[in-house]
């Protein structure tokens, strides 16, 4: 993708996808103390499925989730971002932005999503203005769920995704002042 974007922090690079990346997050997302907070989608077919639709989103839409690579060891710890969705939850939730994060479960609790969400959240509304954006999180993950609050979502409801997984709903809407 010409014109893509890379963002620097103090601790990671976030850059859109590129294929060598999809082994690389599968692997994240199956480590079961990641997986246990996503929707079902063990199948290599799910992982390929999830990934093409964030490397679609960039495509079609703009924007997407970036992969986070650590400055310090290089390595690629997950993914963070805004991209476009639409799950079957209704028109309050469904084609809006979506925000979503997923880090290895090693680097989970040092701040790194923040610092990613922070990032990618002020890229996206320098280039794209200040939208309402949704996110989903699992009842269970309440470590992402006080990250949601904080970077300024607020509960909408609870939803049945058609894996029959109850999710949290929650919404960013852009100050009307």
């Amino acid at each position: 993708m010409s014109g893509a974007p890379l963002l620097v922090t103090e601790r990671l690079e976030l850059r859109v996808p590129a294929k060598d990346d999809l082994a690389i997050m599968r692997a994240i997302v199956d480590e079961p103390a990641t997986a246990r907070f996503l929707a079902p989608s063990h199948s290599a077919s799910d992982h390929f499925q999830r990934f093409c639709r964030n490397a679609g989103s960039w495509l079609l839409y703009g924007y997407g989730s970036f992969m986070l690579r650590e400055r310090s060891s290089g390595e690629l710890i997950g993914n963070a971002g805004v991209f476009h969705s639409d799950r079957g939850l209704g028109a309050d939730f469904d084609d809006l932005p979506e925000a979503g994060w997923i880090l290895r479960a090693d680097r989970a609790g040092m701040g790194l999503a923040r610092e990613a969400m922070d990032a990618a959240l002020g890229w996206f509304e320098r280039e794209h203005g200040r939208l309402r954006i949704v996110c989903m999180i699992s009842p269970g993950n309440a470590p992402s769920i006080r990250l949601a609050e904080r970077l300024g979502f607020a509960p909408m409801r609870e939803a049945v995704l058609p894996e029959t997984e109850t999710v949290r709903l929650f919404e960013r809407v852009p100050d009307r002042s």
